[in-house]
């Protein structure tokens, strides 16, 4: 193994924010942490009357974003298009909005919540004059994109962090058509969570390579916690909820608590939706409308195909297709196994038109691109495995969830919702270490060191253990690359798209190959931002 160069310990440093050294303090007992969840399975003996939860003896400080500063009336998401050689201004800001009745102190980019639909065409090469101000270091992370590393928003390996009034230079290019997204890459458990986010739109440098659509739309799905009519504040030294990540219970889609589209009979609309949220996986449909799955993370599927659900864990997207055969409202649904969230809804209007008719489209040229690393790599052993886990220290070990001592069985493949309550609340990045490892020599998260060749396609497992102390999905995020998701639990994929960020659910193992093809240093993480900053996360070299 190499040693890890200085750059990316200082990186690891920035990512899991400032002087973490919090004691952790009194945890709730099980009674608390049932009457946080008092339907869940288990906790029947627990369903005591609403009390307060024990205060912890040190708990961590805990603030709002931008307290004490200035803050202005959030604004609608404008949609920017940038030509090649375009230059354009980007600031982190602090806005306030009120959402569900509650009002908000967020983060912002150029005062709205997304921040800018950015429109660049495949190809074409911009800048973005990056402008901190808010009272946190931050970064601006171009997520999916293959760009120069300097420019990929990882502190202390392409660049320093931009301090309060600080500004950046990002220079971009854009090799790939697909829906990426930007957000930062310092504190994300609290900036991303505050506003921080928007998309950026690739559009394919071949006009013909999707299908004809009569409109297409972007939206990001995400969520935000608000108790008691109040915004939840968040960890100012250290991330909170570092077990299971800071689930929200108010579901947003372009920041809207109930998103409203049009469409007609007989129209088709083509929608990019992006998974935005820290923690929560999203299980998305339309009853009532045809919908076909077009697209993913890095752009087009080698097929289309007809689906009722599209799932998204955090940091992924898909492209979709919805078909309108009769008038009427359609529901925009988040279905889990235990609740039904609606999100918004399309109310279709009636129309002349007669309902088309569903095609599938072969994508050729994904196909070629892809074909041969299936053929070559699909019966291989990987050549590394990286396995996932999680460590608490002291009295904080205790308090982690153990399924089967509470009667529930083996882990769910995915958690849908925040199980723990209390005890993940209070949980932080100071207790709570999460752990990739790679299992040939044992090194784990910042002591790993890939070094790749270029143009030197590579097979990696992600497994994800059923055991040990809180076993839970993770989405795993490749930076600067992509990659093909070969098979899940050795079951072959037999449609593949280019990935950038793939779901391992808890006791899975997922077979990907990694196409090393943009030199630098990069790393790859766990896409639950309050995982990466309790350290899930190692670095890898492109030569």
């Amino acid at each position: 193994m190499k040693p890890r160069p200085s750059s990316l310990t200082a990186f690891a440093a920035a990512a899991l924010g400032a002087a973490c050294a919090l004691p952790a303090g009194a945890a709730p007992d099980m009674a608390e942490h049932c009457r946080q969840m008092p339907g869940m399975a288990g906790c029947e003996a627990f369903r005591l009357p609403a009390a307060a939860a024990p205060a912890a003896a040190d708990a961590p400080a805990m603030q709002l974003p931008g307290a004490g500063l200035p803050a202005k009336p959030a604004q609608p998401t404008p949609v920017v298009e940038l030509k090649d050689g375009d230059t354009y201004r980007l600031r982190a800001e602090v806005v306030t909005r009120t959402v569900a009745g509650a009002p908000l102190r967020l983060y912002a980019y150029n005062g709205s919540v997304p921040g800018p639909l950015l429109k660049v065409r495949q190809g074409s090469r911009v800048a973005i004059e990056f402008e901190n101000a808010i009272d946190q270091d931050t970064t601006v992370h171009w997520h999916g994109l293959r760009i120069d590393y300097r420019m990929d928003g990882v502190p202390g390996v392409g660049q320093p962090p931009v301090p309060p009034g600080g500004r950046f230079r990002y220079e971009l290019s854009f090799p790939d058509e697909g829906m990426y997204w930007y957000h930062p890459h310092i504190r994300e458990d609290f900036q991303q969570d505050a506003g921080l986010y928007g998309n950026l739109w690739v559009l394919p440098a071949d006009a013909r390579a999707y299908g004809p659509v009569d409109r297409e739309l972007a939206l990001i799905v995400d969520d935000v916690l608000i108790e008691d009519g109040r915004q939840v504040p968040f960890g100012r030294d250290a991330a909170t909820h570092a077990l299971m990540g800071r689930f929200g219970n108010v579901m947003l889609v372009n920041g809207d608590t109930d998103v409203r589209l049009q469409a007609r009979v007989g129209e088709t609309l083509r929608l990019y939706l992006t998974n935005a949220a820290n923690a929560r996986t999203f299980a998305l449909s339309f009853p009532g409308a045809r919908m076909k799955r077009v697209g993913g993370d890095g752009g087009r599927y080698e097929r289309d195909a007809v689906v009722d659900t599209v799932t998204l864990a955090p940091s992924e997207r898909a492209i979709v297709e919805l078909g309108f055969d009769h008038a009427g409202r359609v529901p925009l649904l988040h279905t889990t196994p235990a609740r039904r969230y609606e999100l918004g809804r399309i109310e279709v209007a009636a129309a002349d038109a007669a309902p088309g008719a569903t095609e599938l489209r072969e994508n050729a040229d994904v196909q070629a691109a892809i074909a041969a690393l299936v053929e070559r790599f699909g019966d291989a052993p990987p050549a590394h495995v990286l396995s996932m886990h999680v460590e608490r220290a002291g009295a904080a070990a205790g308090h982690a969830m153990d399924h089967a001592a509470m009667g529930h069985g083996g882990p769910a493949p995915i958690e849908w919702e925040d199980a723990m309550g209390a005890a993940n609340a209070a949980a932080t990045s100071a207790d709570t270490r999460w752990v990739l490892r790679d299992e040939a020599g044992g090194a784990e998260n910042m002591d790993v060191r890939w070094t790749f060749r270029r143009g030197e396609p590579v097979k990696i497992r992600l497994r994800n253990p059923a055991g040990g102390l809180h076993p839970m999905q993770h989405p795993i995020h490749f930076h600067g690359q992509r990659f093909v998701v070969l098979a899940v639990d050795g079951k072959p994929v037999d449609n593949h798209v280019w990935k950038d960020t793939v779901l391992v659910p808890a006791g899975s193992a997922v077979d990907i190959v990694l196409d090393p093809s943009n030199p630098g240093e990069w790393m790859a993480h766990c896409h639950i931002a309050e995982h990466l900053s309790s350290g899930m996360m190692i670095g890898f070299r492109v030569e």
